[in-house]
């Protein structure tokens, strides 16, 4: 199990020598997926076809976890050769877990193709909205294509799309201070960090020259409290140290290597005479942690902001957000849950400039702007959108961004206070014809990958944790079965019974200690102890 909790979806453990020879409980599931997949019934599946069907529903051909289905295709000479089923499952297993939500429809956004759409109609709507103009105050910023434009979604679940000028790289600028604050969190804490910086609106300008009535910055996503943020980063060492840290967090993030505009960086720091007075105005009031750099802090600050990505990289690093701080395509945890949880709250208060409060009204989503034109929406536990177009408002945010925010809060049911009976707007995580029987399925199939994010999206949804299979073997059974033990510590956690038995009379606990799964066995012996069976419960296999 990988740091973030999810399950990579590895090939199922082999079967201890006990059982019956022969005996596969995946069989039939693999079976299923192969016809899902098999559109003429033909018996056989080319690569590009299963492909094909993966990029319908927004996984991409350069997604990470696609990429071991492609290196083993790439070892057939022929890489159009067909599949039978034997081949498909030898491909897939190392992903089994992903192709099995896909085939289930059971990905963040169901209906991904209509998003898509969505998206595809609001970009174009929004091509003649040329109001606002290009920051000036950094000459670099002044000479960027005004007319550039682009939208990237990307959900939990690593569905993507991206229509307009994606490939495009820009200067972070602004949208640095969220993970800028991030990183001081991850390695201070938030009362170490809140002692150098406050998480109040400010009620100014984002460059204004004011403190709060403690002498401290009034928060984080503001020039003053991003200053503060980066004097926390890794205090003391090399400056080239403390930058590559970032750019590798950025790295983490997006899921590819950001580049760097030392052109941009130059121009911020030949025209830095506010943040200049900013930083002395601080240490002036005893800000900064003792022995802070001033000079030093500031060109951590502008190189920060100088750090340059694509909208589609933006999308992905939103998303990680919505995922509670792991990477949707790499599966990796950057941040922690409750990293995230302050940074989005103060996106929601602080995020958007002097517009924070009119923004968190109407749109209601955790968001952070930039004067490069680029914005950063998180929609928790579902997507991340970026937006990419350089004329600013009045407020320094992008025009088309708003608006675009706008669209989609009248499109979806994605304001966080909006009630769910709203039939006039779309529920994007609405699963189309699923019913109990399949979502039970869905569980136990989870669980026996190991794909703890699945079953806690399932459990989510209501499904009974201690319901059984066609084979009256639960969730639990599977996981014990596999030594899948953080999927066991959470099934057992949200109230899942140890004492249900299999067609054979089996107990999650007989599966653990058959194929040796120590860990997992003492789990549920402890839980059987605390939560005694049923009597009569072993050989009835249902309550």
């Amino acid at each position: 199990m990988d740091q973030a909790g999810q399950g990579k979806g590895r090939t199922p453990r082999s079967r201890n020598t006990q059982r019956t020879p022969g005996d596969d409980p995946y069989e039939s599931d693999y079976l299923a997926l192969f016809a899902a997949f098999d559109d003429d019934a033909s018996g056989t599946l080319e690569r590009d076809e299963l492909l094909s069907h993966l990029a319908e529903v927004g996984i991409l051909p350069d997604d990470p976890r696609v990429q071991p289905l492609l290196e083993a295709a790439g070892d057939v000479p022929d890489q159009g050769a067909s599949l039978d089923y034997a081949g498909f499952r030898s491909l897939i297993e190392p992903i089994s877990a992903l192709i099995s939500r896909v085939a289930g429809g059971r990905l963040a956004v169901p209906d991904f193709g209509g998003l898509a759409a969505d998206i595809d109609r609001i970009y174009a709507d929004l091509q003649s909205e040329t109001g606002g103009k290009v920051a000036d105050y950094i000459p670099q910023l002044a000479q960027v294509d005004p007319d550039q434009f682009a939208i990237s979604v990307c959900t939990v679940d690593g569905q993507r799309h991206t229509v307009g000028d994606a490939d495009e790289p820009f200067c972070l600028q602004s949208i640095s201070k969220a993970i800028g604050y991030c990183l001081a969190l991850e390695e201070h804490g938030v009362d170490k960090v809140h002692q150098h910086v406050g998480r109040e609106p400010s009620g100014v300008a984002f460059n204004a020259l004011t403190l709060n009535p403690r002498g401290r910055p009034h928060n984080p996503m503001i020039n003053a409290g991003a200053i503060m943020c980066c004097s926390l980063i890794r205090p003391g060492g090399l400056l080239a140290d403390r930058f590559d840290h970032v750019m590798r967090t950025w790295e983490r993030l997006t899921g590819r290597r950001p580049g760097y505009a030392n052109a941009t960086y130059l121009s911020e720091r030949a025209t830095a005479d506010r943040n200049f007075a900013l930083a002395y105005f601080m240490r002036e009031n005893g800000a900064f942690p003792r022995d802070t750099d001033i000079v030093e802090t500031l060109e951590f600050y502008f190189q920060c902001c100088s750090i340059e990505i694509t909208a589609q990289m933006l999308a992905v690093a939103a998303a990680t957000l919505a995922n509670g701080g792991v990477n949707p395509l790499t599966r990796e945890r950057v941040f922690s849950e409750v990293t995230v949880q302050h940074c989005l709250s103060l996106m929601v208060s602080c995020g958007m400039y002097d517009y924070s409060g009119e923004f968190a009204f109407t749109v209601g989503l955790p968001a952070k702007s930039g004067v490069a034109g680029d914005l950063m929406v998180v929609v928790p536990q579902l997507l991340g959108v970026s937006v990419w177009s350089p004329r600013l408002d009045e407020l320094g945010n992008t025009v088309r961004g708003i608006e675009v925010c706008n669209r989609l809060v009248e499109l979806y049911q994605v304001h966080p206070h909006a009630t769910s009976a709203d039939a006039a707007r779309k529920d994007l995580r609405k699963r189309r014809g699923a019913d109990t029987a399949e979502l039970v399925t869905a569980l136990c199939w989870a669980a026996g990958q190991g794909d703890l994010g699945e079953v806690r999206r399932l459990a989510a949804t209501g499904v009974d944790l201690s319901a059984a299979n066609y084979d009256l073997r639960t969730a639990l059974h599977l996981a014990a079965s596999e030594g899948r033990t953080d999927v066991v510590e959470y099934l057992l956690a949200h109230g899942a019974d140890p004492g249900r038995v299999d067609r054979r009379q089996a107990t999650p606990l007989d599966d653990a200690e058959r194929d040796g799964h120590g860990d997992v066995a003492d789990l549920l012996r402890a839980a059987t102890k605390r939560r005694p069976p049923v009597k009569g419960q072993k050989g009835k296999g249902r309550r």
